[in-house]
């Protein structure tokens, strides 16, 4: 298994955990030609009965196949995986979630042994890959994506982010940011029923009513924070932030952990504190801010 198939269309996925046997079993699916490895052996066993040849090794992997999709823990398992390979010529298709610095280093790293590299970051668990309504990012050399666009689109609908290898990760670390602090609000919010008898069947049709409204919140914010124009037309911080104060008692009246909703108080309470509570809470993105990064990123 050292030369790349010259039948039906081939590719070589790594990491067979949860989301890489998804995105094997898309492949298996769509008629390609699939060559899998993962490092603890047994999880190729029902992919190899579907069709997928088993690679000796991570090289040997790379090797069966122009085009490898990478899907790790994060990006350092890669220069594990793939330390002894013969990366001359081939597509690495990283889409294990990491930080944008490090993506960029792995492009550098992969380019240095001749390989062309894209980051992807996949906005779909597992039982999403290959599923109408599936995305992901992705970024790197432009003419490479395009080559192997229909290969990519076979486990999400790319969207192409540019030729930034780590534009791709910070999309999708950014869609993270927002979900994963949704998620733990639910979580808090669930604390807070079950305390006062309630159950999380209760509470989710309005949880549910809660998520659709947000995007009204997102489209009427970003043009304020754009134009650094927050006047307090929309949203005033003073308003929320005794929102906020009503939310935090109620958790605390109720018995929960609040270290989550004091933080955010917290941050309301700052933005009143430096004399911003007449304008939009949109303003808060002015405290969050750090050092600006030499790249603007």
């Amino acid at each position: 298994m050292n030369q790349v198939s010259t039948g039906a269309a081939t590719v070589t996925v790594i990491g067979l955990g949860p989301m890489g046997r998804a995105m094997a079993a898309a492949y298996l699916d769509a008629g390609y030609e699939v060559t899998v490895w993962n490092r603890s052996p047994g999880k190729d066993t029902e992919l190899v009965a579907r069709g997928a040849r088993r690679a000796d090794s991570a090289a040997d992997a790379v090797a069966a196949s122009g085009l490898t999709v990478l899907s790790l823990i994060d990006v350092d398992a890669m220069y594990t995986a793939l330390g002894d390979a013969d990366l001359d010529g081939r597509v690495l298709a990283n889409l294990s979630s990491d930080v944008p610095d490090k993506a960029r280093a792995a492009a550098r790293w992969a380019q240095e042994r001749g390989a062309s590299y894209l980051t992807g970051g996949v906005n779909v668990p597992p039982g999403g890959i290959g599923q109408e309504g599936s995305s992901a990012f992705v970024s790197g050399p432009e003419e490479v994506y395009e080559e192997h666009r229909a290969a990519l689109d076979v486990l999400a609908t790319t969207d192409y982010r540019g030729a930034d290898a780590g534009y791709a990760q910070l999309y999708y670390q950014l869609n993270m940011i927002m979900f994963w602090t949704a998620y733990t609000g639910w979580y808090q919010a669930l604390a807070v029923a079950r305390a006062n008898g309630l159950t999380a069947a209760d509470i989710v049709p309005y949880a549910g009513y809660t998520a659709d409204t947000m995007r009204g919140f997102y489209e009427g914010s970003a043009p304020l924070i754009d134009a650094d124009a927050h006047e307090g037309t929309y949203e005033r911080l003073a308003m929320c932030a005794a929102s906020v104060e009503h939310v935090l008692h109620t958790a605390a009246d109720s018995g929960v952990d609040t270290g989550i909703l004091t933080a955010h108080a917290d941050l309301y309470r700052r933005g009143v504190a430096a004399g911003f509570g007449a304008d939009s809470s949109s303003r808060l993105v002015d405290l969050l801010k750090g050092p600006r990064r030499p790249n603007g990123v």
